[in-house]
């Protein structure tokens, strides 16, 4: 236990283990930022390795099936290579930046929605719950009757994936981490799509907040999630 609710497993220990060891051996002297491995969290290079070596773990702990591998290259603040692996799906999402987004092999892009009552959106909800609560809850009363419906599964990585893939036409969530959005958001904008914090800036690694879209919805969502 990481917190209350906020699990680690020795699946997500050892999956960190193997990548580490890979991308040490592959790209020597590039740093690399672990979920598990706090020691990292501050890493102060222009050009860096961001991992989640298992997206998605309380899903993987209760047998649901919808969790994922994560790992991206950030250079000067922005993902250059970003990889979503669902192993038990088997799909590899991968995006070179100024190369496309693609899907086992398959260019991919986003939807092309643009009334949100036809929109499918996906959110999460952090593990500091309790404090979250009421901004999530407004959130959710404001938005929901807003668009055809909402998604919560539990692994932010995924979702991003599928808003650059049309499974989703957007996604938002706050208080993310570097790992949980670094590969997800550029397959989005690789796909076509917007990411953006909730004031509408620039999505950063450090954003509390993460909106995701087609771009033809996000500024209608933006302002439901603001």
């Amino acid at each position: 236990m990481k917190g209350a609710i906020d699990l680690v497993t020795e699946a997500d220990l050892a999956s960190e283990a193997s990548i580490v060891a890979s991308l040490a051996q592959d790209c020597p002297g590039t740093m690399i930022m672990t979920e598990e491995d706090t020691e990292t969290h501050e890493v102060s290079a222009n050009r860096f390795w961001v991992v989640d070596p298992l997206d998605g773990t309380t899903n993987f702990a209760h047998g649901f099936p919808f969790f994922a591998v994560s790992i991206a290259l950030l250079d000067h603040g922005k993902p250059l290579i970003g990889v979503v692996y669902a192993p038990l799906f088997d799909e590899l999402f991968f995006a070179v930046r100024g190369s496309g987004a693609w899907l086992n092999g398959r260019a991919v892009s986003v939807t092309n929605t643009v009334r949100l009552i036809e929109a499918l959106i996906g959110t999460g909800f952090p593990y500091a719950i309790d404090q979250a609560l009421p901004g999530i809850i407004r959130q959710l009363k404001i938005i929901l009757p807003k668009v055809r419906d909402i998604r919560r599964a539990g692994a932010a990585a995924l979702d991003l994936a599928y808003v650059s893939c049309g499974r989703l036409d957007g996604f938002y969530e706050m208080n993310l981490k570097p790992w949980d959005t670094a590969a997800g958001w550029l397959l989005v904008e690789e796909a076509g799509g917007v990411v953006s914090d909730f004031s509408g800036n620039p999505h950063s690694p450090r954003s509390p907040g993460i909106l995701a879209s087609n771009g033809a919805l996000h500024r209608q969502l933006l302002n439901l999630v603001q």
